[in-house]
Formats: C-alpha cells, structure tokens, sequence
C-alpha cells in the first residue's frame, strides 16, 4: 500500500524547470551581461576620476609602440640604450616643434593675406542677403547685429567661465604632455622590466597566460600606430598636395592638419578636410572649393575601402564597422581622448582575448621559454616574433620552483 502511495505521488520539477528552456538561456545571459556593463560602467567612471594620469600613460604607450623600433635599431648598430631613448625622443620633439613652427608661421603669413579675401566674402554674403530671396534692408542687418552683441553682453558670465575653463584645459593639457613625455622615457628604456613586474604580480599558473596575452595585444597596438601613420601620411599627401595643385592658401598648414587630426579614425580627416574646402570658399570661391570637395571625398574613399579595410583591418584584425562603432563609442563616452583610444584599446583587447579563449601559450614557445616551461617541438605563435623584436630583452624570471 506504501509502495501504491509513493509511485502516485506527482514528481515536483526541479527548480526552473518549469521554464522554457529559451527563458532560462535568456536569464542566465541577461544577469552575467548585466554584471559585465555594471562593473565596465563602474571602471569607466573610476578611470575618468583619474584622467590626468591614465591619458598621459596611453599617450606615452602609442609613442614607445611608434619609437621603439628607432631604439632598436640604434642598439643594434651600437649606441648605448640609454643614450638611444634620449636621441630618439629628442628628436621627436625638435621634429614635433619644428613642423609646429613651421605652421605658425605660415598661418600668420597666410591670414594675413586672407583678411581683404574674407572681408569681400562678408561683403558678398551682406550683398546676397539684401538682393538675394531673403531682401533684408541695411536697417534689419544691423539690428541683427546688435541684437547679438546684446546677447554677447547679457552672457559675459558665461563667456568668462568658459574662457577660465579653457585655461584650465590648456593646464592640463600642458602637465599630460609633460608627464607622458617623462612616462615615455621610461617606456623606451625600462618597459620590459616593468611587464615582466607586473607579469610576476599573477598568480603563478596565470603568468603564461597573461604574459602572452599582453605581448598578443602589444603587438596589435604597435601595429595600430603605424599602420594609422601610414594612413595619416596618404590623407595629409593627398588633401595637402591637391589644396597646393589647386591653390589653395595654406597647403602646407592643411596638411599638417590633416596629418594631426586623421589619428582619430574616420572623424579626423574629415573634419580637417573641411577646414580645407571652407578656406578654398573663403579665398578662391564656390568652384575652387567644390574641386576642394572632391579631393577631400576621393581621398576619403581611398582611405574607407583600401586602406582601412586592407591595411587596417589586417594589421589589428578588426572590420571597419568596428573601428566606426568604437569611435563612436569612444567619443560619446569620453570625448577626443576617447575617439582617439578607443580602436587601439578594442585591438589590444581583441587580440588578448583570442589569445587567451585560444590557450595559445601551450603553444607559445617565447612565453614557455620565458617561464621555464617545456617548449613544444615546432611550436610557436605567428606575430609573437616581432613583438619579441619590440620588447627584446624582456627579463622574465624562470619560474621553476623559487618566487621571485
């Protein structure tokens, strides 16, 4: 009668099993998808906290992925390492200030020249706006335009407060550059000392790991900055040459510009290039400044389909609709400094990941030999090579029963 009792009693389902199993995907999905934007947005919010230091470090980074294959070629051919970093950045800073001087100059020339131009595009722009389908009389001009000094005067607390803050920035824009040339320095000269602590502050069995993943990533990012100065030299070339062959005033300045701006992703050069059509408008007029239109486009096509997708896209393994979401993304979030970090930080994110989902320092003959590890006949991971070239002489501890 007992046994009776027992087999019709119903069965009670197990905790969630009266759920769909879409529901149930979709939860667990959800809750860890929510965890992972809580602690990004919480990390964001720290580091933006600290910007005047994380800035200058990621500005010192992309210098030393830039400079140090000028370090070691120096070594190579003798000079003493410390002596290469100072030559190196040295030079960088004489290149940097003298192109700098160079465009000051020519722009003060330059709008000088400009100023009877612009004063006759205003004129022609008054004229228009009298005989044009707006027909605003003399009288209706003027009380615009004392309407808005008024507005100017009501709004001078404003002005003042924005003025001072702009003093504030040009500050720390100052002190950034100050602290990522310094940071730099020690990047050229000591920056395998440093990873290879920071490597040792792992748990043992993670090192490999992490050691590898960062050299995965390191190699992306130095990719990154040269392949966007190879980029940044076709634009500066191609909008700066045209402006001149056209004659446009201020080639020169242009490109300098454009060489500057075009190291933000897809939004740089644009920007710049449209700086150069409204200067054509102002000195040379519509037509002068429609082909100034069109070089800006064709070389913006260039750059979209054969270069980012090509050159780009190969160097750190990313689709061009990442590089523009990231971009995006990066400047909602935070601005310049964020349109300019975000597709190296996405690359060297992207290339750690792999690296690690992929467990590639089983494989990884470097990173075995580096921490003692039994190398694999054969094995090796393609890129970790020339990223060895980047960081030669990384001093890693041989981890084979004592902690260092």
């Amino acid at each position: 009668m007992s046994s009776h009792d027992e087999r019709a009693q119903p069965t009670v389902p197990a905790q969630g099993e009266d759920l769909p199993y879409a529901v149930r995907i979709a939860a667990a999905w959800a809750w860890r998808i929510g965890v992972i934007l809580l602690i990004s947005a919480v990390l964001i919010w720290l580091l933006s906290r600290i910007s005047l230091l994380i800035i200058p470090i990621m500005v010192a980074a992309l210098l030393a992925g830039l400079l140090s294959p000028i370090v070691h070629w120096l070594m190579r051919r003798g000079v003493p390492k410390g002596l290469s970093v100072a030559i190196t950045e040295l030079g960088m800073i004489v290149v940097v200030a003298g192109a700098l001087t160079l465009v000051g100059r020519q722009l003060v020339v330059g709008f000088a020249s400009l100023k009877d131009q612009a004063l006759s595009g205003v004129k022609q722009v008054q004229g228009w706006l009298a005989q044009g389908p707006l027909q605003l009389t003399d009288a209706q001009m003027d009380k615009y335009i004392d309407d808005g000094l008024r507005a100017l005067q009501n709004n001078s607390d404003t002005i003042v407060s924005g003025a001072l803050t702009f003093g504030s920035t040009a500050g720390h824009f100052l002190t950034g550059m100050i602290l990522a040339l310094f940071i730099l320095i020690f990047f050229l000269l000591e920056g395998p000392r440093i990873w290879s602590f920071l490597v040792r502050l792992m748990p043992r069995r993670a090192r490999p790991g992490v050691d590898g993943a960062g050299r995965a990533g390191w190699h992306s990012m130095v990719n990154y900055v040269r392949v966007q100065l190879l980029v940044a030299c076709v634009d500066a070339i191609g909008i700066g040459g045209g402006a001149a062959i056209i004659g446009v005033p201020l080639a020169l300045p242009l490109a300098v510009l454009v060489l500057l701006g075009s190291f933000i992703p897809v939004v740089g050069a644009t920007v710049t290039g449209a700086v150069a059509v409204l200067i054509a408008l102002v000195a040379n007029g519509w037509v002068n400044a429609l082909i100034m239109l069109g070089i800006v486009l064709l070389v913006q096509v260039i750059e979209s389909h054969v270069l980012q997708p090509l050159v780009m896209g190969k160097a750190v393994s990313l689709h061009p609709v990442a590089v523009i979401l990231s971009v995006a993304a990066g400047s909602f979030l935070a601005g310049i400094p964020g349109a300019l970090f975000s597709v190296p930080l996405l690359a060297v994110l992207n290339s750690a990941i792999r690296y690690i989902a992929a467990r590639r320092w089983d494989v990884d003959s470097e990173v075995r030999a580096a921490h003692g590890l039994p190398v694999l006949p054969g094995a090796t991971v393609p890129g970790v090579e020339v990223l060895g070239n980047d960081m030669s002489g990384l001093e890693h501890p041989h981890e084979t029963g004592r902690e260092h």
